[in-house]
């Protein structure tokens, strides 16, 4: 049975993957070991299951419906270890996880450190990354993601939480320029800005009256990393745009004091999104309901 199936899920993952490279990174393996599985799962069936050029490949006619009977056996299969995980009280195998910079450094990787040490044989690899990652395509379990979620059908995700974006400064600086406490108290500060791909995003400020204004500050600074922005803002070049949840932390130690609070509309949500399954891992089940119960509080709802 072993040499039966030998092969099969290497050539479904170069199929769903376009490339032997590409299914190597998801299977952590070499490409010269998916090379010699598809040669060898060839080998016994006695046809080519695959068309490779430089540039490209294609499955051939005998390919793909070879294909189509692999992806229905290894549902199968899959359905089968769902039905063992749900007699099963430790979850275990490779859980790959994207989370943004700021948030995955501060938020999300403590919780998936506590939930590798309680689960030894859970295999935890974060990808700490600002880049959107297709998460099909690059064959993670979850993703977090912050902001208005795309419609798709393939996608499920759980909301973990709002981030807040606040304004703030060192205590040196607004020692120097005054600590504005209204929008147009503003005009002559110097701003540090969030930019993202180059473009610096303009600060539309909910002002004490409750009306959106824009914030008139000269952004010297541009930077498309937020703890970045806590480095400048400490070094005192200005105020800054800052999530309220990261802010909390430096205020505490009064390396940093909130200017305005809470002060930019609309707040961001905060969701986990793994790939649609009627059959969802237990490590993936683990994972997103320690994040669910963990990440609230460390932001602050």
């Amino acid at each position: 049975m072993s040499d039966t199936l030998d092969g099969i899920t290497t050539f479904v993952r170069v199929v769903e993957s376009g490339s032997f490279a590409l299914a190597a990174e998801r299977m952590n393996i070499t490409r010269s070991a998916v090379g010699k599985a598809i040669t060898r799962l060839e080998k016994r069936l006695g046809v080519r299951l695959l068309q490779r050029t430089t540039r490209s490949q294609s499955l051939t006619e005998d390919g793909q419906a070879y294909y189509d009977r692999c992806v229905r056996a290894l549902t199968e299969l899959e359905a089968a270890e769902a039905d063992l995980d749900l007699g099963r009280r430790e979850p275990r195998g490779r859980l790959r996880v994207s989370v943004p910079v700021a948030f995955g450094h501060h938020c999300v990787t403590p919780v998936l450190l506590a939930l590798a040490r309680k689960h030894p044989e859970l295999k935890v690899d974060i990808s700490i990354t600002d880049r959107k990652v297709d998460l099909m395509e690059e064959g993670f379990d979850l993703v977090v993601r912050i902001g208005t979620l795309g419609d798709s059908t393939s996608l499920a995700a759980r909301r973990l939480g709002v981030q807040h974006a606040s304004i703030a400064a060192s205590p040196a600086y607004l020692a120097r320029q005054g600590m504005p406490t209204r929008v147009d108290e503003m005009r002559g500060h110097k701003g540090i800005a969030y930019s993202r791909a180059g473009l610096a995003q303009p600060w539309h400020v909910l002002d004490v009256d409750g009306k959106m204004r824009l914030a008139e500050v000269e952004q010297q600074l541009s930077l498309d990393d937020v703890q970045a922005i806590v480095l400048a803002a400490i070094a005192g070049f200005g105020l800054a745009w800052l999530p309220s949840w990261l802010l909390t932390r430096y205020v505490k130690t009064g390396e940093l004091v909130a200017v305005m609070d809470r002060c930019f509309e609309p707040a961001q949500d905060i969701y986990i999104v793994w790939p649609q399954t009627r059959y969802l891992p237990l490590k993936t089940r683990c994972a997103i309901d320690a994040l669910v119960a963990e990440i609230p509080g460390l932001i602050g709802e």
